[in-house]
């Protein structure tokens, strides 16, 4: 008995057939909101980002201050090359 082969149309679509995703598992709904949620952990972590660079450069500001009403500090950085200012 000679056996019956299956078309080659049918294999091939059921080759090309992907397998299902998490995103299409998922209700619209579901999807909308875990997109919605990543967006506002994405907008806190900038503005957390933008908050710590505020900071530190306050704190640069103020320690600049600082050093420039200390003398020993002025007078490290100057140059000594007088001949200049004459």
């Amino acid at each position: 008995m000679v056996k019956k082969r299956k078309p080659l149309a049918a294999s091939a679509q059921a080759s090309s057939d992907k397998p299902a995703t998490l995103k299409d598992l998922l209700n619209p709904d579901v999807l909308n909101q875990l997109k919605s949620q990543a967006d506002q952990m994405r907008a806190a972590e900038a503005e957390q980002r933008e908050k710590n660079r505020k900071q530190a450069e306050e704190a640069r500001k103020t320690e600049q201050k600082r050093l420039e009403k200390d003398f020993g500090y002025l007078l490290e950085q100057s140059s000594m090359d007088w001949r200049k200012y004459k």
